[in-house]
């Protein structure tokens, strides 16, 4: 997948000192955020699905995952028909495969289960058809945060959620049936277990449909019901001595568990389990941007814009906002001269030595990457909201 495929066994991270970037000026901040809509808008195809990265031949694609949250921060900032558009979009990736998902509905739980490639795509082309070549496909995160976002889009535009109600009753009894099933992580790696990440994910969406005026009761009630039994399995197999973990069984952290908390909402800022997560991720992969995790080697483990993003949305929000605003120095110190953010940066890299084998086989880190400048539309939203 573009964000694993892991060549060779990553040796101890590196230490680094990271440089510190100038704070930027309210003017300077204002440039990107205009640049950042603009890539987005420039990133959209007809058909309303966002490309992940316009000049990175092997994110030619529109990601669920990707896509919901870049939907979600333009939103943040007005720009409904945008996020109008994906939205029309996604439903319809869904709806066309309704008789696929009432399959896999059928078969979940039987001695022969579906393989990974039976299930919903995690990436599809443009046009909404399915890329033909493998990929690691079965990423059940993207299809709760859609839902998720789906919902905040709909109470900000003040729009009637049965314009979307077919796709949200066909992906609640999917997502209910194999919440609990190992699968690829936001990372496309690890299909042996279960992520934390993505069971938040899926609780985001279910959650969200729980408690959403408009939709049916038969289907709230089975959101409902699917979305606490996920958190009571994040609460008893999926947080070690206070913290949430990458996934169950583990005790190492991972950057993504920070969408758990912010945005999502699995806990409050304050609450004892989220204080926990943010400082082990604080301590051991947030040097100045934000690293995924410590055995990461995908472009030799560097840090990553969008990441630093969810970080400094999460210090707004907890009442620190002092680490968020060198978190947004940081974010936009990553820009070039026309305005675009990467995905992840080399500097302070925890395993360097694997930065060249990522170059020589698809160049450099993909700029401008949509899903990075949606993370930096959501910091500055927040910090506007907060001031």
């Amino acid at each position: 997948g573009p964000r694993q495929h892991r060549l060779s066994r990553p040796e101890r991270p590196v230490a680094v000192t990271p440089p510190t970037p100038a704070l930027p000026t309210q003017a300077e901040l204002d440039r990107l955020v205009a640049r950042s809509i603009a890539v987005i808008v420039d990133g959209q195809a007809d058909s309303g699905a966002f490309v992940a990265a316009p000049t990175f031949p092997t994110y030619a694609f529109s990601w669920l995952r990707d896509g919901a949250f870049i939907a979600d921060a333009v939103d943040r900032h007005g720009r409904h028909d945008i996020a109008a558009r994906f939205h029309r979009w996604a439903a319809t990736v869904v709806t066309d495969r309704a008789d696929q998902v009432a399959d896999l509905v059928a078969r979940a739980g039987d001695e022969d289960p579906p393989t990974p490639e039976e299930h919903l795509r995690a990436r599809y082309r443009l046009d909404g058809s399915d890329d033909d070549g493998f990929w690691e496909n079965f990423q059940l995160d993207g299809y709760g945060t859609w839902l998720w976002a789906l919902r905040q889009h709909h109470d900000r535009a003040g729009t009637d959620p049965a314009d979307h109600l077919a796709a949200v009753d066909i992906l609640v009894p999917y997502l209910a049936a194999y919440a609990d099933v190992p699968s690829y992580d936001w990372w496309e790696e690890h299909l042996d277990h279960r992520h934390v990440s993505t069971l938040a994910s899926i609780w985001a969406g279910l959650d969200a449909v729980a408690g959403w005026d408009g939709i049916p009761t038969d289907i709230r009630s089975a959101a409902a019901a699917a979305a606490a039994a996920i958190a009571a399995r994040i609460a008893t197999d999926g947080t070690v001595d206070g913290s949430l973990v990458k996934w169950l069984g583990s005790a190492a952290v991972d950057a993504s568990l920070i969408a758990c908390l912010t945005p999502f909402g699995l806990h409050p800022p304050d609450h004892p389990v989220a204080r926990r997560t943010v400082a082990r991720v604080e301590a051991e992969l947030a040097p100045a941007g934000v690293h995924r995790y410590l055995d990461d080697s995908y472009y030799g483990g560097g840090q990553w814009v969008l990441l630093a993003g969810f970080l400094a949305w999460h210090h707004l929000r907890a009442g620190a906002p002092d680490r968020a605003e060198a978190l947004l120095s940081w974010i936009h110190a990553q820009a070039d001269d026309a305005g675009d953010l990467p995905e992840q940066v080399a500097d302070g890299a925890l395993h360097p030595a694997h930065l060249p084998e990522w170059e020589a086989r698809w160049g450099p880190s993909a700029r401008p990457l949509l899903w990075s400048h949606a993370m930096f539309l959501d910091v500055m939203a927040e910090r506007e909201a907060r001031r």
